[in-house]
Protein backbone atom coordinates (compact mmCIF):
# COMPACT_ATOMS: atom_id res chain seq x y z
CA UNK A 1 0.00 0.00 0.00
CA UNK A 2 1.47 3.59 -1.18
CA UNK A 3 0.84 6.02 1.34
CA UNK A 4 -1.74 8.99 1.38
CA UNK A 5 -1.53 12.31 3.17
CA UNK A 6 -4.53 14.15 4.03
CA UNK A 7 -6.39 15.92 1.27
CA UNK A 8 -5.25 19.57 1.87
CA UNK A 9 -8.11 22.48 2.29
CA UNK A 10 -8.69 24.67 -0.39
CA UNK A 11 -6.69 28.36 -0.45
CA UNK A 12 -8.13 31.51 -0.32
CA UNK A 13 -8.09 31.09 -4.38
CA UNK A 14 -10.30 28.14 -4.12
CA UNK A 15 -8.09 25.72 -5.24
CA UNK A 16 -5.73 22.91 -3.94
CA UNK A 17 -2.30 24.85 -2.74
CA UNK A 18 0.49 23.33 -5.00
CA UNK A 19 2.95 22.36 -1.86
CA UNK A 20 3.32 22.96 1.22
CA UNK A 21 3.93 26.22 1.63
CA UNK A 22 5.34 26.12 5.10
CA UNK A 23 8.03 23.66 4.04
CA UNK A 24 8.15 24.46 0.01
CA UNK A 25 10.93 21.65 -0.95
CA UNK A 26 9.18 19.20 0.79
CA UNK A 27 7.88 16.02 -0.96
CA UNK A 28 4.05 17.33 0.41
CA UNK A 29 3.20 18.51 -2.48
CA UNK A 30 0.57 17.92 -6.04
CA UNK A 31 0.15 15.31 -7.20
CA UNK A 32 -1.13 14.62 -3.35
CA UNK A 33 -1.40 10.88 -2.97
CA UNK A 34 -4.53 10.63 -1.53
CA UNK A 35 -6.97 7.44 -0.63
CA UNK A 36 -10.27 6.91 -3.05
CA UNK A 37 -12.39 6.76 0.66
CA UNK A 38 -11.08 9.87 1.28
CA UNK A 39 -11.57 11.72 -1.78
CA UNK A 40 -15.27 10.39 -1.61
CA UNK A 41 -15.57 11.94 1.92
CA UNK A 42 -13.97 15.17 1.25
CA UNK A 43 -16.00 16.02 -1.98
CA UNK A 44 -19.19 14.38 -1.77
CA UNK A 45 -20.65 17.62 -0.58
CA UNK A 46 -23.25 18.70 -2.95
CA UNK A 47 -25.98 16.56 -5.13
CA UNK A 48 -23.97 17.48 -8.61
CA UNK A 49 -20.38 16.65 -6.63
CA UNK A 50 -22.27 13.18 -5.42
CA UNK A 51 -23.04 12.15 -8.94
CA UNK A 52 -19.72 13.01 -10.27
CA UNK A 53 -18.21 10.61 -7.62
CA UNK A 54 -21.04 7.75 -8.36
CA UNK A 55 -19.45 8.08 -12.16
CA UNK A 56 -16.15 8.28 -11.04
CA UNK A 57 -16.33 4.76 -9.05
CA UNK A 58 -18.43 3.59 -12.20
CA UNK A 59 -16.02 4.35 -14.87
CA UNK A 60 -13.15 2.80 -12.37
CA UNK A 61 -14.94 -0.50 -11.82
CA UNK A 62 -15.35 -0.41 -16.07
CA UNK A 63 -11.88 0.07 -15.82
CA UNK A 64 -11.23 -2.71 -13.30
CA UNK A 65 -13.72 -4.89 -15.22
CA UNK A 66 -11.35 -4.84 -18.12
CA UNK A 67 -8.38 -5.71 -16.33
CA UNK A 68 -7.01 -2.39 -15.30
CA UNK A 69 -5.89 -2.90 -11.72
CA UNK A 70 -2.01 -1.70 -12.07
CA UNK A 71 -1.65 1.94 -11.99
CA UNK A 72 -2.43 5.30 -10.62
CA UNK A 73 -5.29 8.15 -11.66
CA UNK A 74 -4.46 11.75 -11.24
CA UNK A 75 -7.73 13.83 -10.74
CA UNK A 76 -8.09 17.39 -11.79
CA UNK A 77 -10.36 20.23 -13.15
CA UNK A 78 -13.15 22.27 -12.08
CA UNK A 79 -14.32 19.30 -9.93
CA UNK A 80 -10.84 19.73 -7.38
CA UNK A 81 -11.77 23.12 -6.88
CA UNK A 82 -13.97 25.38 -5.32
CA UNK A 83 -16.12 25.90 -8.45
CA UNK A 84 -19.22 27.11 -6.67
CA UNK A 85 -17.54 30.06 -5.53
CA UNK A 86 -15.58 30.74 -8.34
CA UNK A 87 -17.56 30.79 -11.10
CA UNK A 88 -20.99 30.14 -9.13
CA UNK A 89 -21.76 26.85 -11.04
CA UNK A 90 -21.26 22.97 -10.30
CA UNK A 91 -18.97 20.84 -11.59
CA UNK A 92 -20.11 18.76 -14.69
CA UNK A 93 -17.14 16.23 -14.50
CA UNK A 94 -13.81 15.16 -13.16
CA UNK A 95 -10.59 15.28 -14.93
CA UNK A 96 -8.61 12.23 -14.82
CA UNK A 97 -5.78 10.85 -16.27
CA UNK A 98 -4.82 7.02 -16.43
CA UNK A 99 -1.41 5.61 -15.94
CA UNK A 100 -1.94 1.96 -16.49
CA UNK A 101 0.13 -1.04 -16.74
CA UNK A 102 -1.83 -2.95 -19.84
CA UNK A 103 -3.97 -6.21 -18.23
CA UNK A 104 -2.05 -9.45 -19.16
CA UNK A 105 -3.00 -10.76 -21.86
CA UNK A 106 -4.33 -7.71 -23.13
CA UNK A 107 -7.79 -8.77 -24.36
CA UNK A 108 -10.02 -5.73 -24.88
CA UNK A 109 -13.83 -6.21 -24.82
CA UNK A 110 -16.60 -4.10 -25.63
CA UNK A 111 -16.79 -1.73 -22.61
CA UNK A 112 -13.02 -0.72 -23.28
CA UNK A 113 -14.83 1.84 -25.62
CA UNK A 114 -16.33 3.17 -22.75
CA UNK A 115 -13.31 3.90 -20.60
CA UNK A 116 -10.95 4.43 -23.10
CA UNK A 117 -12.79 7.02 -25.70
CA UNK A 118 -13.00 10.50 -23.98
CA UNK A 119 -16.25 11.25 -25.06
CA UNK A 120 -17.91 8.33 -24.64
CA UNK A 121 -16.43 8.40 -21.01
CA UNK A 122 -17.64 11.99 -20.60
CA UNK A 123 -21.26 11.15 -21.58
CA UNK A 124 -21.74 8.12 -19.41
CA UNK A 125 -19.38 8.16 -15.73
CA UNK A 126 -18.84 12.41 -16.13
CA UNK A 127 -15.30 11.15 -16.45
CA UNK A 128 -13.13 13.38 -18.75
CA UNK A 129 -10.51 10.84 -19.21
CA UNK A 130 -7.03 10.28 -20.77
CA UNK A 131 -4.65 7.22 -20.85
CA UNK A 132 -1.71 6.51 -20.65
CA UNK A 133 -0.26 3.21 -20.98
CA UNK A 134 3.34 2.45 -18.91
CA UNK A 135 4.06 -0.34 -20.55
CA UNK A 136 4.02 0.78 -24.20
CA UNK A 137 6.22 3.85 -24.00
CA UNK A 138 9.68 4.21 -23.24
CA UNK A 139 10.91 5.96 -19.93
CA UNK A 140 11.64 9.55 -21.77
CA UNK A 141 7.90 9.79 -23.34
CA UNK A 142 6.76 8.50 -19.93
CA UNK A 143 8.67 11.46 -18.99
CA UNK A 144 7.48 13.93 -21.54
CA UNK A 145 3.67 13.04 -20.91
CA UNK A 146 4.12 13.34 -17.12
CA UNK A 147 5.54 16.72 -17.26
CA UNK A 148 2.57 17.57 -20.17
CA UNK A 149 0.09 16.80 -17.48
CA UNK A 150 1.96 18.31 -14.53
CA UNK A 151 2.55 21.96 -16.66
CA UNK A 152 -1.34 21.66 -17.57
CA UNK A 153 -3.01 20.45 -14.66
CA UNK A 154 -0.79 22.92 -12.10
CA UNK A 155 -2.21 26.66 -13.03
CA UNK A 156 -5.84 27.08 -13.42
CA UNK A 157 -7.10 29.21 -16.92
CA UNK A 158 -6.11 31.91 -14.80
CA UNK A 159 -2.87 31.63 -14.36
CA UNK A 160 -3.17 31.03 -10.38
CA UNK A 161 -0.67 27.74 -8.93
CA UNK A 162 -2.67 25.15 -7.81
CA UNK A 163 -2.50 21.48 -7.14
CA UNK A 164 -4.30 18.04 -7.75
CA UNK A 165 -4.52 14.67 -6.47
CA UNK A 166 -3.63 10.81 -6.97
CA UNK A 167 -5.39 7.99 -6.53
CA UNK A 168 -4.23 4.19 -6.92
CA UNK A 169 -5.95 2.16 -9.63
CA UNK A 170 -5.82 -0.78 -7.67
CA UNK A 171 -9.71 -1.76 -6.45
CA UNK A 172 -9.10 -2.34 -3.10
CA UNK A 173 -10.71 1.00 -1.40
CA UNK A 174 -13.29 0.68 -4.37
CA UNK A 175 -15.97 -0.92 -2.68
CA UNK A 176 -15.73 1.16 0.56
CA UNK A 177 -15.60 4.29 -1.24
CA UNK A 178 -18.97 3.31 -2.83
CA UNK A 179 -20.20 2.25 0.37
CA UNK A 180 -19.51 5.42 2.38
CA UNK A 181 -21.05 7.42 -0.72
CA UNK A 182 -24.27 5.46 -0.72
CA UNK A 183 -24.57 5.71 3.20
CA UNK A 184 -23.77 9.38 2.89
CA UNK A 185 -24.37 11.08 -0.25
CA UNK A 186 -25.70 14.21 -0.07
CA UNK A 187 -29.78 14.64 -0.44
CA UNK A 188 -30.62 14.64 -4.45
CA UNK A 189 -27.51 12.76 -5.70
CA UNK A 190 -28.12 10.71 -8.98
CA UNK A 191 -28.40 7.00 -8.09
Amino acid sequence: MHPTVPIPPWTAEGVLPPLDEANPVSPTRAPYPVSLTDLVAHFATSPQRCAVLKGLLAYRAALHANGYVDGFQWLDGSFMEDVETLEVRAPRDIDVVSFVHAPQPATPTPADSEVLDNALAKARFLVDGYFLELDAMPPREISFWSASWYSLWAHRRNRVWKGFLQIELRPDDDAVAAAWLAQNAVAGAAP
